[in-house]
């Protein structure tokens, strides 16, 4: 029987200590199979029919690690695009609460609309300062720049109690960290990171009644029919959430579609259980070196202030890390192990981290 870490060592071969996932995972070598694959079928003229298939696959397993059926899945390329269509659905005048300094790709669309009332406030303060007038609520589930956590519950909670939507960011937590899409109206997550796909898919969860979103990217992949939608305004959408679905990036979802399929295989709750096992033990390095990093309990994800500036060094020396506002930004994730933590380490007491 193939235990975790037997599956993990026949997908992953890292030539240098990668600790950097936050910005972008490593490929397996399943998925790096089925990318070739796709090439091959698209460079001898074959049909394509098997990589439209493999989005619905990929679709189907991100519903099941997002606890939402797959109708309510719809696929694209970016979360900068269904923010815009989050955006364009709320009336002039409506107020968008979200965190200071989060990802760009999730706050940006709302400043474009130029007609809504955007308030940021610290990621502490954020259950606290939903009020009657907030029409939405937009937050990181996993704050790209430092780890932090959101306490995705109680915001829903104060969200439901006075009337607003949330409208949440996955990409620095599913694929580590357990994800119920059900409790939120919407939920956008990349494939590149945690999720271990190539770039250019992502995925975005709607309500059953699609939450009051208009189709407004909607092509011919958007139709109930699909192929009888090609020519002229779709005569039909789609029942599902694919009405949202932007024309996909066949190579992107094939190769997706297989680093899903192994985060099935290992199961999301023995990912989280690794993941942070290693970033805890980083964490209490740090405390030997006399390092406090940025507050992250519970995070993969954890910066430490003032060492940014050794990223290029650590580089050098084939240690994959982060510089992020000045810190050094180091994500654990199911490949990475004991003995690369350790290595990190050893590299900042080398460089006088402990001074």
């Amino acid at each position: 029987m193939e235990t975790f870490e037997s599956l993990v060592r026949a997908e992953f071969a890292p030539e240098n200590t990668f600790l950097n996932t936050a910005s972008n995972g490593l490929l397996p070598a399943r998925t790096v199979t089925a990318l070739h694959r796709a090439v091959r079928m698209r460079a001898q003229g074959l049909t394509l029919t098997p990589l439209y298939e493999d989005v619905e696959a990929a679709r189907a397993s991100f519903a099941r690690l997002a606890g939402v059926p797959a109708g309510r899945v719809a696929t694209g390329a970016s979360v900068a695009e269904y923010g815009g269509l989050v955006a364009a659905s709320l009336p002039a005048g409506a107020e968008v609460l979200t965190t200071e300094a989060d990802f760009a790709s999730l706050v940006n669309p709302f400043h474009m609309r130029g007609d809504l009332k955007v308030r940021a406030v610290a990621p502490e303060l954020l259950v606290e300062s939903v009020r009657p007038e907030t029409a939405l609520v937009a937050v990181s589930a996993v704050q790209s720049a430092d780890g932090r956590i959101a306490d995705l519950a109680r915001l829903r909670e104060a969200a439901l109690a006075h009337g607003a939507r949330t409208y949440v960011d996955a990409s620095q937590s599913a694929g580590w960290l357990p994800l119920d899409a059900s409790a939120h109206d919407f939920v956008a997550s990349v494939g590149f990171k945690w999720l271990l796909g190539p770039h250019g898919a992502v995925f975005f969860t709607v309500p059953e009644d699609f939450g009051g979103l208009t189709p407004l990217l909607a092509g011919w992949v958007a139709g109930e029919l699909p192929w009888e939608s090609c020519y002229g305004p779709v005569a039909e959408l789609a029942r599902s959430a694919r009405r949202f679905d932007i024309s996909p990036g066949l190579f992107s979802y094939a190769g997706l579609r297989a680093s899903l399929e192994l985060i099935e295989e290992l199961g999301a709750e023995a990912v989280h259980a690794h993941d942070l096992a290693l970033a805890d033990r980083f964490r209490a390095g740090l405390a030997r070196l006399g390092r406090d990093p940025l507050p992250s309990p519970g995070s993969a994800v954890v910066s430490v202030p003032g060492l940014g500036a050794l990223q290029a060094r650590l580089a050098e020396q084939g240690i994959q890390v982060s510089d992020r506002a000045g810190s050094l930004r180091a994500s654990f994730h199911l490949y990475n192990t004991e003995a690369d933590v350790d290595r990190l380490l050893e590299a900042l007491a080398d460089a006088g981290a402990d001074g």
